[in-house]
């Protein structure tokens, strides 16, 4: 086994990353599959697909060296930089504007 200076186990977080990376694949073919044979009835599989590669993005984020908080902070810059530039989904719908009150409220608690 390899280990670096801090005996972590470099092999076992390579091997971890590799699982993530296609687990996110995976939960991403799943998710495309469900949307070409459509939707109706769906919505509780396409939620549990749509928190699964929420939660391996962050896994995966923190075995490549990311915190949490800055992960979280990236997306919460990148909401404000689209109602900004008013991007298609804000301009068209205000999705982003609604994310940015949820994760406010979120954070408060």
């Amino acid at each position: 086994m390899s280990f670096d200076n801090n005996g972590i186990d470099i092999t076992k977080n390579i091997k971890i990353i590799e699982w993530l990376k296609s687990e996110l694949l995976s939960s991403l073919a799943s998710l495309f599959e469900i949307l070409v044979k459509g939707i109706k009835g769906r919505q509780e599989a396409i939620t549990d697909i749509l928190a699964n590669i929420i939660l391996v993005t962050y896994v995966l984020g923190r075995r490549l060296g990311i915190n949490y908080t800055s992960l979280d902070m990236k997306i919460q810059d990148k909401i404000k930089l689209g109602v900004l530039e008013d991007h298609k989904v804000e301009s068209w719908f205000g999705d982003l504007s609604s994310l940015k009150k949820h994760m406010d409220r979120n954070s408060r608690r």
